[in-house]
């Protein structure tokens, strides 16, 4: 199997790629790249059985009837979200608020933080892979499937927060929580990786978004319930890994 992790941003230069192989009760990191751009997105993913994107892969349902009765002048689908608690429906997923009662994280919003602009480029990416080889279903539930770094490491005991950025501090954070990982998964080979891994949130995430697309395809996240299963079909389901990090390669033969 291999399963490929995206961290996607809106520019080429901050976008993040790698590819793990699994078999044997191992994994090694086969691919690791910095500044992809959407073609050698869509070439990795018809190269990998699962696909696992750090970024929203769809809007609130509630978002577009606002947009459209604040466009066509029609007051009512606008009024129905006056107020903060209405806001919020227009901000927040139902993904995100489930991931924050059960981590305690708060995704970033699709259609209020600066995440908008990751968000239309893979809008336009999943609209790239449908023409290519198929449309994915925006649940997870085929070969694409939304993940969240930083509640995948909360979701195995790691570090999930104060390592990003360039200062020293965050510098060092990467560094250790790569250690970290490397202890907690001794089945996976970094393949030399370590340096850039260690100097790049970006190419971590990827790695983690990776690790978590194995747990995706072994069936080892959250999956939207009856609940919310007619949501997460419209505006993506963010899957949270079950069980520890040494499930992840499988048993040795």
């Amino acid at each position: 199997m291999r399963t490929l992790g995206v961290d996607l941003a809106a520019a080429t230069k901050k976008t993040a790629a790698a590819v793990v192989e699994w078999g044997d009760g191992a994994a090694r990191l086969t691919h690791l790249s910095l500044g992809v751009d959407d073609g050698e997105i869509v070439r990795l993913f018809a190269a990998s059985d699962l696909t696992g994107i750090d970024c929203p892969v769809g809007w609130p349902d509630a978002f577009l009837p606002f947009i459209a009765g604040h466009l066509a002048g029609d007051a009512q689908p606008v009024l129905d979200h006056d107020g903060i608690e209405g806001r919020r429906l227009l901000a927040y997923r139902d993904t995100d608020r489930f991931v924050t009662a059960r981590t305690g994280l708060i995704p970033l919003s699709v259609s209020a933080d600066r995440l908008a602009h990751p968000a239309m480029r893979c809008a336009v990416i999943q609209a790239k892979i449908a023409r290519d080889h198929g449309p994915q279903a925006r649940d997870g539930s085929g070969r694409l499937a939304e993940v969240y770094p930083a509640a995948s490491l909360k979701s195995w005991g790691l570090l999930a927060r104060g390592y990003k950025g360039r200062g020293g501090a965050e510098t060092q954070r990467l560094r250790e929580l790569l250690g970290v990982l490397t202890r907690a998964a001794p089945w996976l080979d970094l393949a030399g990786h370590d340096e850039q891994l260690a100097g790049s949130d970006d190419l971590f995430d990827a790695l983690i978004a990776s690790l978590t697309a194995r747990a995706v395809a072994l069936g080892s996240t959250l999956r939207p319930d009856a609940g919310h299963a007619r949501a997460a079909r419209t505006e993506g389901w963010i899957h949270l890994p079950v069980g520890g990090l040494d499930a992840l390669p499988g048993p040795r033969p």
